[in-house]
């Protein structure tokens, strides 16, 4: 299990600075947010590709993938009525699985809710036929690029589409590709009535990628949410993927955030190392 933050937690801060900082923290990898690279994916240049690619290197760090991937975009939208719009939409994702493989990453959360939300009378099923028809237009894009689309079913504060894991599994055996696959996000699965721990088990053979954040929006042991049975599900499934902190409200500071997030995931495996040993497994 290899950890990972994502990188608009350092917005304000110089690329170089904050992947100097997030190495220090002990993080493996970072997962970048377009915008905060581009204001779209064509006008990131090759030559900015490999300069991020080079400050990576430099201080050890894997480059995990992208999310956020339609946030502060313009005329493109996932379940949009519209034919054009969805074309521009699935050509768009094709965009980004290039940039993400530049920058040496494997995967992509489609989260983006605002772009994604069921126009005012569209049935749910409008939509699911929709989205998928818009991940099958990238495909091609992602098989030549060896990147995964993860599917990321956000909670009902969020939006109106895809609330549950359940409905990320659904859209995902629609597309019907090795190349798209189901995220999972605990800040968004708290709003299910189904334990985290438990839908980490149930959709094991969907997963690939994984948010760690808490329903209060900050990092990972910053609010109520006990992480520990999480990375115990985790583990017993044998997922060995990216666990990526994710955080909305930075008033704790970002260095703590970045800090204390990790120290505590950490922490949380290493209790659950100890007892293994302590009871011979």
């Amino acid at each position: 299990m290899n950890f990972a933050i994502c990188n608009e937690t350092f917005v304000d801060w110089p690329l170089p600075q904050a992947l100097r900082f997030a190495a220090d923290c002990g993080y493996k990898g970072i997962e970048f947010a377009p915008f905060t690279l581009g204001a779209s994916a064509a006008q990131i240049s090759q030559s900015e590709r490999r300069g991020i690619v080079r400050l990576l290197e430099a201080e050890g760090l894997e480059a995990v993938g992208l999310h956020w991937l339609l946030a502060k975009t313009t005329g493109v939208h996932l379940t949009s009525p519209d034919t054009a719009t969805r074309r521009r939409t699935g050509i768009y994702l094709g965009e980004l699985a290039r940039l993400c493989r530049d920058l040496g990453g494997r995967l992509m959360v489609l989260g983006s809710p605002q772009q994604r939300n069921l126009a005012q009378g569209m049935s749910e099923e409008e939509a699911m036929q929709y989205a998928a028809e818009v991940i099958q237009t990238a495909l091609p894009a992602l098989e030549d690029s060896g990147v995964v689309l993860a599917v990321e079913p956000l909670g009902p504060a969020e939006g109106n589409f895809l609330l549950t894991a359940a409905d990320g599994v659904r859209l995902v055996e629609m597309v019907g590709s090795p190349q798209c696959r189901l995220h999972l996000d605990c800040k968004a699965m708290s709003s299910e009535t189904t334990p985290i721990p438990d839908l980490v088990r149930r959709y094991r053979d969907h997963l690939v990628h994984f948010h760690a954040n808490d329903p209060n929006r900050q990092g990972p042991g910053f609010g109520q949410l006990q992480f520990e049975p999480i990375i115990a599900a985790l583990e017993e499934i044998d997922y060995n993927g990216w666990v990526s902190v994710e955080v909305f409200d930075y008033s704790p500071g970002v260095e703590p955030l970045a800090r204390q997030s990790i120290d505590y995931l950490r922490a949380c495996l290493a209790k659950l190392h100890n007892s293994a040993k302590i009871n011979g497994n």
